[in-house]
């Protein structure tokens, strides 16, 4: 049991933090210093609504005797009683389970559904088409700089999954206990302590390689298997309930299936599709990737204080609802201090994504500008034709860029005024393997180009220098969140095939490393409730 404070506000110049953090609970709770056992951060957040006063804001744990005798005399909106977390037993279940369980995909959902079975004594078997992290970062280089691309191991498939390139931002907005143990497993596996309190958390590409590859070893010491290069090629089943697997052309028997597929396993929603598994296309987003100065969104965010040694590299999250278009637009995966890369997982289609370092050192900002599309604007009647849509804008971008993955690119001054672009100003593309000139209205729907447009004037007024003519936006960017949900009932289960567990990102259920990773869990203590091993 400890005491929680809200909403401590420290000076952005204060030093000795933690002894002024103690001053101020003594303050509040009329205690004395060695009074006080224990305080933890909770949470630190930069108040950065007075550009010209920053502060930083706390929310901490206290330890001390007589929790509730101290707070008896008390009436403060931001102090209470914080429970110490139960931890959760998960009840075993009386089906036999007759082979090991197995995972397919090793991103953040497939990771901690292998790490919750490993944990209560499962042994799972894990199945990852593409490399192992230190091999696919070779591959996805290699990508890079030639335009070779690897359709088993590239950024969208391999271990980790398609966070691994990214931002490894550990943010969400889902209210889950799982979420401090995922945080707490990072950190034993050599993610940065902060990860646990910062309010806009990240991991970063170079470190979370790392951390992925010690929750592996993690897995494996606990009897768990891993192999990559490992490719799902077929489903058996008969009287809807699961019954083998194939691999890399072996037939393997299995009882529970946990498909954490990620949201590009185009393949595997096909084969899915073929077995008449029950599913549905949903909405997503698509549209470019923007460049400015990391500087500039610096400045704007911070203003005197952009050069402090307290602050990083600044961030922005916008968001704009179009009333003509009856659409949202909006920033997604806003990458600070990093680069736009190459995330194609297809021959012939181009797709942008955004990466950060942890250090988010790098000379631009970038970030994803989407429009929210929906089933009503995908043509046929399958599940798959949001897929579908998916590939036939890739396709244009592909094409337009002149092939061998170089991407489309555009000065925003040129978007905005429907002009092609001839040079660049001061802001230069990240993306490689390189780029052309080209009007990117010719690789997007019409209402897609419109609502960037309206988007991008409103968030002009919200960041100052946001609307520089010299931005550069890059095509295409398409893989914001799976085009499809498979349908699952109440125990994790495919409602079609028993024993099939769609889970995380690729099945439609969770957005981002966090909430995909509480889905695996959620998924791996549910076959652990049905079955005994």
């Amino acid at each position: 049991m400890s005491i929680r404070i809200n909403n401590l506000t420290l000076n952005i110049d204060d030093e000795d933090e933690i002894d002024i953090l103690k001053n101020k609970v003594c303050k509040k709770l009329k205690i004395s210093k060695e009074d006080i056992k224990e305080l933890n951060i909770i949470k630190e957040s930069i108040d950065a609504r007075k550009r010209n006063e920053i502060k930083f804001n706390y929310c901490v744990d206290v330890v001390c005797d007589k929790e509730k005798k101290i707070l008896s005399n008390i009436k403060d909106k931001d102090i209470k009683i914080e429970k110490d977390n139960v931890k959760v037993v998960i009840k075993k279940g009386s089906e036999k389970l007759n082979y090991r369980p197995v995972v397919i995909g090793f991103g953040p959902s497939g990771i901690f559904a292998a790490l919750t079975l490993a944990k209560e004594g499962y042994k799972p078997i894990v199945f990852e088409r593409g490399e192992d992290v230190d091999n696919r970062l070779k591959t996805v280089k290699k990508f890079w700089e030639s335009g070779k691309l690897n359709l088993e191991s590239n950024v969208q498939f391999g271990e980790g999954g398609a966070g691994t390139f990214s931002d490894g931002k550990l943010t969400t907005r889902i209210k889950d206990s799982r979420c401090a143990y995922i945080l707490d497993e990072f950190i034993k596996a050599g993610a940065p302590p902060e990860i646990k309190y910062l309010s806009k958390s990240h991991v970063g590409t170079d470190i979370l390689k790392d951390v992925v590859k010690n929750i592996r070893e993690k897995i494996k010491s606990l009897g768990g298997e891993v192999y990559f290069n490992s490719k799902l090629e077929n489903i058996n089943y008969k009287d809807d309930k699961l019954k083998s697997i194939v691999v890399n052309g072996k037939e393997i028997p299995c009882q529970a299936l946990v498909l954490a597929i990620g949201h590009s396993s185009r393949e595997t929603y096909e084969l899915l599709y073929k077995y008449g598994v029950s599913m549905e296309a949903k909405p997503f987003a698509i549209g470019l990737r923007i460049e400015h100065p990391q500087e500039l969104i610096n400045v704007s965010q911070y203003g005197k204080y952009h050069n402090h040694p307290k602050l990083k590299a600044a961030e922005y999250r916008l968001t704009y609802q179009s009333e003509k278009l009856k659409r949202g637009v909006y920033s997604f995966c806003m990458c600070p201090g990093g680069a736009v890369v190459a995330s194609a997982s297809e021959e012939g289609r181009l797709v942008s994504n955004g990466m950060s370092y942890h250090a988010r050192d790098l000379k631009n900002a970038n970030s994803a500008l989407v429009v929210t599309v929906s089933p009503d604007d995908f043509e046929g009647d399958s599940p798959l034709k949001g897929m579908e849509f998916q590939r036939y804008y890739e396709k244009l971008a592909f094409d337009l860029g002149g092939g061998n993955y170089k991407a489309p690119v555009q000065l925003l001054g040129d978007f905005m005024n429907d002009r092609p672009s001839t040079k660049l100003g001061e802001v230069t593309p990240s993306y490689l393997p390189g780029y052309e000139f080209k009007e990117l209205k010719n690789c997007l729907p019409s209402y897609v180009v419109d609502g960037l447009k309206e988007g991008i004037n409103s968030f002009a007024n919200k960041i100052s220098g946001y609307g520089r003519e010299d931005a550069v936006l890059t095509g295409i960017e398409t893989r914001t969140s799976a085009p499809l949900k498979i349908h699952r009932d109440k125990n994790f289960e495919s409602i079609t095939i028993s024993g099939v567990y769609p889970a995380g990102e690729g099945g439609g259920f969770a957005g981002g490393i966090i909430s995909s990773a509480v889905d695996g869990i959620k998924v791996a203590e549910s076959i652990i409730n049905k079955f005994m091993y």
